[in-house]
């Protein structure tokens, strides 16, 4: 009797203390991911980061729409978009900032214009906890970015992949408190932890975010075979199954793949780029400096990559601020893929 008097009691402190923690059920899961708008321009120089007043989608409460910041709980690799509308006769450059640097940013020279332009920008990132990512914009009042209640201003992301052994950790930290333990009482167990950490193992992972720092010129010259546009910075690489230097995409788990790619446009060339499937099938392309993106199904072997018009007419922009990328990442494995050898080269 006296024993389960002590177990009893140690049962009501192990829920007071979890009680004191005083977390959202939903939130201890892997889940993050949040949408937010503004509907109103901003001029350069009145503040440095883009606020929102729209919170369409907050997950895991990690995004401050008064601030701008996400703010990460949860290790892991992270997908982000943004669009921004083009202020007339204003200059336009925003930045995806990370930890205070630059991941990547978004320009448009051609200010004098007095149409709107809508500007879009994607990648995907590797975030540990408190890393933050915003959106930047230049303090130069020459600058500025447009929206209305339409709205133009828009900003997304959400947790692809949650880290397999540091999301796990911070989730048995909270759902357990350290040292707390009941002589003669079984450790306490939680079968949502045993059951996310064997999903987190088994499920196949694939995953890449690239960019580009140079330009791609083409050049009026006969080949005997298109070639895929390469990239030079790696941001995300999951599995290895992208290769930067021939700048192609090698599934190894069947399923469906969501893939999103960026192009810049140089200013005295035309742009057409077209993602391919194979050895040249077209999926998707674009003929100005735009955002493209859909979902494939894929086997086993297949390749995916992106193709720009190689005439000495066309050519892709991009420098430092990367605005040239590429991203894809496995949505829904196949039952195929649960069975496949899991060991990346």
């Amino acid at each position: 009797p006296n024993r389960h008097v002590s177990c009893l009691l140690g049962l009501i402190t192990f829920l007071g203390c979890v009680a004191s923690f005083n977390i959202n059920p939903m939130t201890t899961g892997l889940h993050s991911a949040f949408s937010a708008t503004r509907s109103s321009s901003i001029i350069g120089g009145t503040q440095r980061a883009v606020t929102f007043d729209r919170l369409l989608v907050n997950i895991g409460e990690d995004f401050n729409p008064e601030t701008g910041t996400f703010r990460c709980r949860l290790p892991g690799a992270y997908y982000f978009s943004f669009t921004v509308g083009k202020f007339p006769k204003k200059m336009l450059s925003v930045m995806l900032v990370k930890n205070g640097m630059e991941v990547q940013a978004m320009a448009y020279n051609g200010y004098q214009n007095q149409d709107r332009k809508v500007q879009s920008q994607s990648v995907m990132i590797i975030l540990k906890p408190m890393d933050s990512v915003y959106l930047l914009l230049q303090e130069n009042p020459r600058y500025a970015i447009y929206s209305n209640v339409g709205p133009y201003i828009t900003f997304s992301g959400y947790l692809v992949y949650p880290d397999s052994t540091s999301s796990i950790g911070y989730l048995n930290n909270h759902l357990s408190p350290p040292d707390l333990h009941f002589p003669g009482c079984p450790p306490p167990v939680d079968a949502h932890y045993d059951w996310r950490r064997r999903r987190t193992s088994e499920e196949p992972r694939s995953a890449f975010s690239v960019a580009r720092t140079t330009s791609a010129l083409g050049e009026s010259k006969v080949r005997r075979e298109r070639e895929a546009l390469t990239f030079d910075v790696e941001y995300v690489n999951i599995g290895g199954h992208f290769n930067k230097t021939s700048g192609r995409f090698t599934c190894h788990f069947p399923g469906a793949y969501y893939f999103a790619f960026t192009v810049g446009k140089h200013p005295r060339r035309a742009v057409s780029v077209k993602l391919m499937m194979g050895k040249g099938e077209v999926r998707a392309m674009v003929f100005d400096e735009d955002i493209q993106s859909l979902l494939l199904s894929l086997k086993r072997g297949d390749t995916v990559w992106l193709y720009s018009q190689q005439d000495d007419g066309y050519a892709v922009y991009s420098n430092q601020g990367r605005y040239t990328t590429f991203s894809g990442f496995l949505v829904y494995p196949d039952d195929e893929s649960m069975n496949l050898d899991r060991t990346f080269p």
